[in-house]
């Protein structure tokens, strides 16, 4: 692994528009720094026999029928509007 030194941390602050005091670099490089490392110990695990999960939990969906259980209901929702027109919302004309 190679170490980030604070020139890089600079030059990354740079590219990311994040503006770092010159005295934050080093305590930045060394946090970096760790974060990589902890990266490269994750990378050590072996995990050719485990497969992608979305979940830790082994659980299966309730499925359900797809039906239309709350609908044909316009003239109740237009009802709440201030004003509808042909069977939709009316709303002031916006010109710029």
């Amino acid at each position: 692994m190679s170490e980030i030194d604070k020139d890089t941390v600079a030059k990354i602050a740079r590219l990311a528009r994040i503006k770092v005091a010159d005295d934050k670099l080093a305590p930045l490089a060394g946090e970096l720094n760790n974060i990589l490392g902890w990266i490269e110990q994750l990378n050590e695990v072996n995990t050719d026999d485990i497969g992608p999960m979305a979940s830790p939990v082994n659980a299966k969906l309730r499925w359900r029928d797809d039906v239309v259980t709350d609908g044909d209901k316009q003239e109740d929702v237009l009802a709440n509007a201030p004003r509808s027109e042909f069977g939709f919302f009316g709303v002031p004309k916006v010109i710029e």
